[in-house]
């Protein structure tokens, strides 16, 4: 089969990071982060141009400082399920967080999901950034970076053993025997684990794609090595374009030496494009956009993100950036310890590190319409995407998008003309994942022995590589 790009499209209401103005704009409706009918509009458009995936972002902490749309907008999974009996073919891909939830209420909540929209659910597996969340369920301390990595992996686990809880021939219903449920296809899953302790079996039966898809992001060394265990999406950074290659590179490979097929790991960069007529119109646009948002208050706010909502507006910001990085250890490790890092080595103050990070750097994906496919073109043959997870700042934007962009790469070969199938694993050329009853109960026929980590993806054709064995090892 030829390989096609993939789109996907993030929602962010009255704006996100990098969009702290954006709820000023006459066309942004002001409550849109909280209006059903704009996540409606912006995912039916998305489906009208065939793109692969809805996806909606989380987190689940604010204080005055944070974006727009962080401090009003709706829970995923609710939205999500409002979205589904809107739509028939798009992904749905909600962010949930394996730190601050059990696996029984994840199983549940995305198997619903996946039956209200037919086969097309995702769950964005995150370990949650924010140091503070930890207060808002009771706990004084946010688990450190190994713990939560751990618990996530373990999490992804259980959760996909307590979707297979029921094989897909489970309820014959038969009227004139008098059996809905054949007792034989149902299965506990009795896990015992270093985190959970999970006996199921989930009362949910599977969806007509058999589990929902799991996305995650991650970019440190924890996040890369569980990205290749468990991700069969996943949403990657795309600032350059050397930056991208070397992550996708490295992510396959990990994958391939964990036993699992690298083209069933499907990779989106983000990516916030900019049209114009020409390419000078689009990077003017581009600065325009940035010095209405170029707010050093707000950033400077929104620095201390990175290290647990940390105040820097104690401190005089033409005095040496301040030694902070032990409050990265349990929040966004790898970007605060690399801001830390880059402050001491070039001896920056507080002030020059704001600057720095946030000065002007258009999307890569600015130009007119030839030029932006051009680019999306060459990031997609050179090894730096599978797709693209598009940000846009308004609806008018995404449908200029849909409009000038989207046709020249149906042109060129590289997008679907019509969706592969009406499941989201269709779609992104996912296999079926079978369920590993059925595989054990075949195996059992047939005399062999079922290889749980290397023969189910490579033969059964699940996609779950080596997490499949720590399921079956596991949660016997």
């Amino acid at each position: 089969m030829t390989r096609k790009l993939h789109l996907a499209l993030s929602a962010y209401g009255v704006g996100g990071p990098g969009q702290h103005g954006l709820w000023k704009d006459q066309r942004v409706p002001k409550n849109a982060s909280v209006d059903i009918n704009y996540y409606i509009q912006q995912a039916q458009t998305a489906e009208r141009a065939l793109f692969d995936a809805f996806f909606i972002v989380d987190s689940q902490f604010i204080n005055a400082s944070y974006p727009a749309h962080y401090l009003n907008r709706l829970e995923p999974l609710t939205l999500l399920s409002a979205v589904a009996t809107h739509t028939s073919a798009l992904g749905l891909v909600g962010t949930a967080s394996s730190t601050y939830n059990s696996p029984f209420n994840l199983a549940r909540r995305f198997a619903s999901l996946d039956h209200i929209s037919g086969g097309r659910a995702g769950w964005n597996v995150v370990t949650s950034f924010d140091t503070q969340t930890s207060r808002n369920y009771g706990l004084d301390e946010h688990l450190d970076y190994g713990t939560r990595y751990g618990r996530a992996l373990e999490a992804v686990r259980v959760v996909r053993g307590l979707w297979d809880s029921y094989e897909d021939d489970a309820f014959p219903a038969d009227v004139e025997r008098d059996v809905f449920l054949d007792p034989t296809r149902l299965h506990a899953l009795n896990h015992v684990g270093g985190h959970f302790r999970v006996a199921g079996p989930l009362n949910l039966s599977r969806s007509p794609q058999g589990q929902p898809v799991i996305f995650q992001a991650g970019v440190s060394e924890e996040g890369r090595n569980l990205a290749a265990h468990i991700a069969e999406g996943i949403y990657a950074p795309g600032e350059s374009l050397p930056r991208a290659q070397e992550y996708y590179h490295d992510v396959k490979t990990r994958a391939a030496a964990l036993g699992r097929e690298p083209g069933h790991v499907v990779i989106f960069v983000g990516a916030s494009p900019v049209i114009g007529d020409t390419d000078e119109e689009a990077h003017r646009v581009s600065r325009e956009i940035f010095e209405a948002d170029n707010d050093f208050d707000r950033k400077l706010a929104f620095l201390g993100r990175a290290f647990g909502a940390y105040d820097f507006g104690q401190h005089d910001l033409d005095a040496p950036f301040p030694d902070i990085a032990h409050l990265a250890e349990k929040g966004g490790r790898t970007h605060g310890l690399e801001i830390v890092r880059r402050a001491r080595e070039a001896g920056q103050t507080l002030r020059q590190v704001v600057e720095t990070l946030t000065e002007y750097r258009p999307s890569p994906f600015t130009g007119a319409p030839d030029t932006v496919a051009d680019t999306i073109e060459h990031w997609f043959r050179t090894g730096a995407a599978d797709g693209l997870n598009l940000r846009f700042r308004t609806h008018d934007d995404l449908e200029r998008f849909i409009g000038d962009v989207v046709p020249l790469l149906q042109k060129r070969g590289l997008f679907r003309t019509e969706y592969e199938g009406g499941t989201l694993r269709e779609n992104l050329g996912l296999p079926f994942p079978v369920n590993r009853h059925t595989l054990e109960r075949a195996a059992a026929a047939a005399g062999t022995a079922v290889d749980a980590g290397t023969a189910v993806d490579a033969g059964a054709g699940t996609g779950l590589g080596t997490v499949a064995a720590g399921v079956a090892g596991g949660a016997a």
